[in-house]
């Protein structure tokens, strides 16, 4: 999305979206003691293959409960496709920090490397399939006596389009959050996830530069999802006007259903009323046709929302009354799944 690089360098400039996307999604970093309350950002001096500085990367130095400090180590990617060559990039990033370090004299004679935590936040449509740790990436079989020589380096990824949904779980993380709002939604689902922004900012007032960078990214959501809709700059009116026009949809497939089912409902009884008058037939046949278009557009909705329908729920559909369709098209927009539609 367009200047998707400008609003992460931005997010992770904030401590918090630091602190709670190492929580929820390097729980294993975790382990070290991490000190959020004592993290210091820290000027990046790197550059890359270019000779250009890579200003989208953020650098963060975070004590840990071990007595040494632990650089955590952003690099934002928002290429289309994965990076076959990460990893060495990665080591290359390492150690112009570790260079950065010593020239800055902030270590003695006989102190140690601070370790380095690199994790690379990638939002490409496609997932991502390079190595994560470098020692594939050299010609040497398993085992060489060569391989003692060689650099052990990795690095942690977040494919945020392919983050399940245990990690996104959580209402109170914002991270969570943001990962949500990258990956590509239905805008049916979107209202309820723009539910859960406001719910958090609500809940933790004072975080204004944070807010207004999630309504552009709500924006990007709304965009990727194919809705062409002016948004302003209040999320509570965004949203209302998201549903306003999902409900329209919802209205229009709902007519031209109807006009479809009754049209055939109708040619049916006609034809059947031919045994048992013309009158009945056609209240029969307005009856079917009314719900023939109920059917139509739960189907309809269904596939939209989560996919091709299955040849039982197809048939459960069709087998129902009319009251019971209209509870079913009633929780289609907030439901999150498909079971939640028929089973809540």
């Amino acid at each position: 999305m367009p200047g998707a690089d400008q609003i992460y360098h931005r997010l992770f400039s904030h401590p918090l979206m630091v602190e709670q996307l190492v929580r929820d999604f390097v729980p294993d970093a975790m382990a070290a003691g991490l000190d959020f309350q004592g993290m210091e950002r820290v000027s990046a001096k790197s550059y890359g293959q270019s000779g250009a500085r890579r200003e989208g990367d953020v650098i963060w130095r975070i004590p840990t409960g071990y007595g040494t400090d632990i650089y955590l180590y952003l690099m934002l990617e928002f290429q289309s496709q994965s990076d076959s060559w990460m990893a060495v990039r990665t080591l290359v990033y390492q150690g112009l920090l570790w260079q950065q370090i010593i020239a800055e004299k902030r270590l003695k004679t006989g102190d140690k490397l601070p370790p380095v935590l690199l994790l690379v936040v990638y939002n490409g449509e496609s997932r991502w399939s390079a190595e994560t740790h470098i020692a594939p990436l050299i010609a040497l079989p398993e085992g060489s006596p060569l391989c003692y020589w060689q650099p052990q380096a990795r690095y942690h990824l977040l494919d945020m389009g392919a983050s399940g949904s245990d990690a996104l779980a959580r209402p109170d993380s914002l991270a969570a959050l943001l990962v949500r709002l990258e990956q590509r939604q239905e805008p049916e689902t979107l209202v309820p996830l723009i539910d859960a922004v406001i719910d958090w900012f609500r809940s933790h007032p004072g975080y204004e530069e944070l807010k207004r960078l999630f309504t552009e990214l709500v924006q990007d959501a709304i965009d990727a999802a194919g809705v062409q809709l002016a948004v302003p700059g209040d999320l509570r009116e965004t949203r209302a006007m998201l549903s306003t026009q999902i409900k329209r949809w919802r209205e229009e497939w709902t007519a031209e259903g109807m006009a479809k089912g009754v049209a055939e409902g109708m040619a049916m009884g006609v034809a059947e009323g031919k045994a048992k008058g013309v009158a009945e037939g056609r209240a029969e046949g307005l009856s079917a046709g009314e719900h023939r278009a109920q059917v139509r557009t739960l189907l309809r909705l269904l596939e939209r929302r989560f996919g091709p329908v299955p040849e039982d729920i197809r048939e459960r559909i069709e087998a129902a009354d009319r009251e019971t369709l209209e509870v079913w098209l009633d929780r289609i927009l907030d439901a999150p799944s498909r079971d939640a539609v028929f089973n809540a």
